[in-house]
């Protein structure tokens, strides 16, 4: 898992690093452009739930690694399809491969860890896939700045990496037994009612951040290629060692103060993004921003403390469609507020957040079968038996 984690940022931090530039600079995109691209982006997002289907064909270890192959295929294809037709087959194809690949990274994790070391586990995995990300950023910040390298040499080099770890990750490594048989079913269960409300705000919100935040300072500010990579690699750094750290205080303190405080953060750096005049500011608030998104773990260790072990492939894909519901309809559709008010679009990223801590504050102290919500004066509906529909 760590090796592969690895694997991932190679491609997708490049991917994202150029993005903008490439879409300005080459493709001469507009604000609309890009939302139907990240629209584009999230398609394969909200179709994880048929990775279940897929289990039919193949173990997830084997999914897993093909899904890391296809992510590397799709980037380094990219520099070769320079329209908004060619890149959104390219980002099409690249995406599946990314989704598919952290729906079975996430299920993965949580059927081979213990509840008890889940959450540092998973900030171990964000701390890799971090130094990968500065790698990746580096690599493109030199390239850019001082080699003078091209958008497709770039996409080629980023792709072929991933493409060698999913490879080697298929090679070196023996098919390691599953302790728990998942269902191969589309599984919703009434009791994880809040788990899905979190999830699918979280890709509501989130959007706000992948599309247009860095947008913003592209076209606001006119950050250039190796400045963004900058951005990025400093991002990185910092996860390396908060995010274990961040996991053991979730481990410790629990879910629900954690959710809470990355919620308020939230809103106060949506605010910033609406109103913010200065350069400098606004890379602040996406360093800011970034360092965020590693108290997210806390939403996979309450589903893990309060779902059947069973569930846990099922789950995954369902979530990830969930969690991409909003991503489908808010790129195309802020796209065009954003072409009458950037602010606009930064505030309903606010308002997202409220909402997301609203729910926040319904997660129990010590969640579990029975105890999935904090109930004020009744007892919740507990679906233990619970099944499709």
């Amino acid at each position: 898992m760590l090796l592969m984690a690895a694997g991932v940022p190679l491609s997708f931090a490049t991917w994202t690093a150029l993005l903008n530039n490439f879409a300005i600079e080459v493709v001469a995109f507009d604000g609309s452009d890009m939302g139907i691209l990240q629209s584009v982006r999230e398609v394969p997002g909200f179709l994880a739930l048929l990775v279940v289907f897929a289990l039919y064909l193949m173990r997830e270890q084997t999914l897993a690694v093909i899904s890391l192959a296809i992510l590397g295929i799709g980037t380094a294809l990219t520099g070769y399809f320079p329209s908004l037709l060619g890149l959104c087959l390219t980002t099409f194809l690249a995406s599946t491969g990314f989704h598919y690949y952290e729906t079975i990274q996430q299920s993965l994790t949580l059927q081979w860890t213990e509840k008890h070391r889940t959450a540092e586990v998973l900030g171990r995995l964000i701390a890799v896939g971090s130094f990968a990300g500065i790698v990746s950023y580096g690599l493109v910040w030199l390239g850019f700045r001082w080699a003078g390298i091209d958008y497709v040499s770039t996409y080629m080099i980023a792709g072929g990496l991933t493409l060698v770890i999913a490879i080697a990750a298929a090679v070196l490594f023996p098919r390691f037994p599953q302790k728990v048989e998942q269902h191969r079913t589309l599984i919703l269960r009434r009791r994880y009612w809040l788990f899905y409300a979190l999830v699918f705000m979280a890709g509501a919100r989130r959007q706000i951040f992948m599309v247009f935040a860095g947008f913003l300072l592209v076209e606001r500010f006119a950050y250039a290629v190796e400045e963004i990579a900058l951005l990025f690699l400093l991002n990185n750094a910092l996860n390396i060692p908060l995010a274990p750290y961040i996991g053991r205080l979730i481990g410790r303190f629990g879910e629900r103060p954690a959710l809470v405080f990355e919620y308020a953060g939230l809103t106060l750096v949506f605010i910033g993004y609406a109103f913010v005049s200065n350069a400098f500011a606004a890379a602040g608030l996406y360093v800011l921003d970034h360092l965020f998104f590693a108290l997210a773990i806390a939403i996979r260790t309450y589903l893990q403390k309060i779902g059947d072990p069973a569930d846990m492939a099922s789950t995954a894909g369902v979530s990830f469609t969930i969690n991409h519901i909003a991503a489908i309809v808010i790129p195309v559709a802020f796209g065009f507020i954003w072409l009458v008010s950037p602010a606009a679009v930064f505030l309903g990223g606010a308002a997202m957040a409220v909402i997301s801590l609203i729910l926040a504050l319904f997660v129990p102290d010590e969640p579990g079968p029975g105890n999935e919500v904090i109930a004020f004066g009744t007892t919740p509906a507990v679906d233990r038996a619970g099944g499709a529909g």
